[in-house]
């Protein structure tokens, strides 16, 4: 970010314009009948990735700002405002359009005007009134005053004018984004409140797991070895039952094993994106450049997909699959499918509704060479390693030639059942941090407490992770060795309770209208929660598969 002489230019980008309500839907600024200033010539500017897939278009507004330099109320530029012209305007205004500047990267808004009260006059806001604070040769602070309310009557001039007015500032250059922060909306009691909460939960589910599995477990090996000591006679009339039943079919590999160890795969991934972004967000001020938080993960999921190849290949090759490179294709590109698919049917939205939202060809050209000429790459280098280094399958068990029938059992003991009520628990300390990142995504307030975010997906892993190896305690007992997509689809039913909660959020919490915000949101929500689910699946599954080993290595199997 530049230092500035006295006198040298200070550039005005116009951004973007769009109803207040929907904070996705945004179109070119100049797409309203807004007229531009006098100065042409300008040193250009880049965009990056980031920007280019969040819908930022900085158009000039050819206002002549200089450093330190006031400027008197000016006019530079009016409007002839004919009937289309106005018809533009009111339609704006009766939507509450509201647009986005930029001076030296700081944001500013300004409304597009008002209606009176009974929705008879329109008027459109046209003086710009800009105060800047500098500090020494940086500017620190902008405010925007819009004044001169003029009505649109059709056939007439309407004048735009401006002035500048620059004032000493004391906010240091580090902390001049302060004040577009909200510590009173996310340092709420709530927030500690839910954290606290989550916490309690945590503290509770650990001390429940190591209850079961230290008690019964230990009944457990008592039992068995009792049974040991018995002669054939008894142990034929004996009630052998319990998860010792299936020592010879648990490890028997997992129905579609190609697709599992993909959801495996990626979801692994996620939660090392998920760390990682959270990590360098605490680090760096991530919130204070646009797009640079799309642009780091974007990044960073690219760097980390050895980590896919690495966990996915080396589980599909434990299973025993044979088709390793299939696998590696469906594990690199399971989640990036999923988000090129739903941005590419919003885009179609976008393009009719010629929004700034429609991502330009070359972006995506650009998302698809990264894909396949560094995701892919990195994958296979993950995928082999994996084959090599763990692949091998070492049960403490040998797997039986015949599987053994599964036994009738209660209701609730079905895998249907389990995997419905896995997901309730980890939503349930999650929901409320969804809450504060669902409002800094879909509303204006940036999201700046990662320390919140951190814990939270921590707590979230270690509940997941109870919750599913309880599950997977009591569906052993009922016999029943079908564990793998159990613990995973337990832990990941946490998505469709996020999606729930999501059509709670847009119903009670937003007022957004028109279909292109409406499929912007929930195409993305769908999205978001899917990576979700597949990451705490990924993780619940993780946690079960050492319990699983660790409860057969123990016990002695004649």
């Amino acid at each position: 970010v530049p230092h500035y002489q006295d006198k040298e230019e200070v550039v005005l980008w116009m951004n973007t314009v769009g109803p207040y309500h929907n904070r996705q839907e945004t179109y070119k600024y100049f797409s309203l009948p807004f007229c531009v200033g006098s100065k042409k010539s300008i040193s250009h500017y880049h965009e990056t990735l980031g920007e280019a897939l969040q819908g930022v278009e900085l158009e000039f507004s050819g206002l002549d700002i200089k450093f330190k330099d006031d400027v008197m109320p000016a006019t530079y530029c009016e409007i002839d405002l004919d009937k289309e012209k106005r018809d533009a305007f009111v339609y704006a205004i009766k939507n509450h359009y509201w647009y986005q500047m930029y001076i030296d990267d700081l944001p500013i808004w300004g409304i597009v005007g008002e209606a009176d009260e009974n929705g008879e006059d329109y008027y459109l806001w046209t003086y710009k009134k800009l105060e800047i604070g500098f500090n020494g040769n940086r500017i620190v602070d902008v405010n925007l005053t819009s004044e001169g309310k003029v009505k649109l009557v059709p056939n007439t001039k309407i004048q735009m004018s401006y002035s500048v007015k620059w004032k000493k500032s004391d906010v240091k250059f580090e902390d001049r984004f302060d004040k577009y922060l909200d510590p009173s909306f996310f340092q709420h009691r709530i927030h500690w409140f839910s954290i606290f909460n989550s916490f309690m939960m945590v503290i509770f589910l650990v001390g429940l797991v190591s209850m079961i599995l230290m008690r019964t477990l230990r009944k457990d090996y008592a039992r068995y070895s009792k049974e040991e000591e018995m002669d054939d006679m008894d142990r034929d009339l004996g009630d052998e039952y319990g998860w010792k039943q299936v020592h010879g079919d648990v490890f028997r590999p997992s129905s579609h094993p190609l697709i599992f160890s993909s959801l495996i795969g990626s979801g692994c991934q996620i939660f090392a994106v998920s760390l990682i972004v959270i990590i360098v967000a605490m680090i760096e001020d991530l919130y204070t450049e646009r797009g640079s938080m799309l642009s780091t993960a974007i990044f960073v999921y690219a760097a980390t997909s050895p980590v896919n190849g690495y966990f996915g290949g080396s589980l599909y090759a434990r299973q025993g699959g044979r088709r390793w490179i299939k696998q590696m294709f469906i594990g690199a590109f399971l989640i990036p499918a999923m988000v090129c698919g739903t941005a590419f049917f919003i885009n179609f939205i976008a393009i009719y509704y010629h929004a700034s939202r429609a991502i330009p060809f070359g972006t995506m050209v650009a998302v698809c060479c990264i894909c396949f000429f560094v995701i892919l790459p990195l994958n296979l280098v993950g995928t082999i390693l994996g084959r090599n280094l763990s692949g091998q399958p070492n049960f403490p068990c040998r797997v039986n030639a015949v599987p053994r029938p599964i036994p009738e059992k209660k209701w609730f003991m079905e895998p249907a059942v389990i995997v419905c009520l896995g997901g309730i628990l980890p939503f349930g300390s999650i929901f409320i941090e969804m809450y504060f990142i669902f409002t800094s995504f879909w509303a204006y307030k940036i999201y700046y407490v990662y320390g919140f975010m951190m814990l939270v997906l921590v707590i979230l892993c270690i509940v997941t992770v109870c919750v599913t190896i309880v599950c997977t305690y009591f569906l052993l007992n009922a016999e029943d060795y079908r564990w793998q997509w159990t613990s995973f689809l337990s832990a990941a039913s946490t998505a469709i309770y996020v999606y729930m909660y999501s059509f709670y959020y847009y119903f009670f919490k937003t007022k957004m209208y028109g279909l292109f915000q409406t499929s912007f949101y929930f195409g993305y929500m769908a999205v978001f929660s899917t990576a979700l689910g597949i990451m705490c699946g990924a993780i619940g599954y993780m946690g079960t598969s050492a319990f699983v080993r660790k409860i057969y290595t123990n016990v002695k199997i004649d």
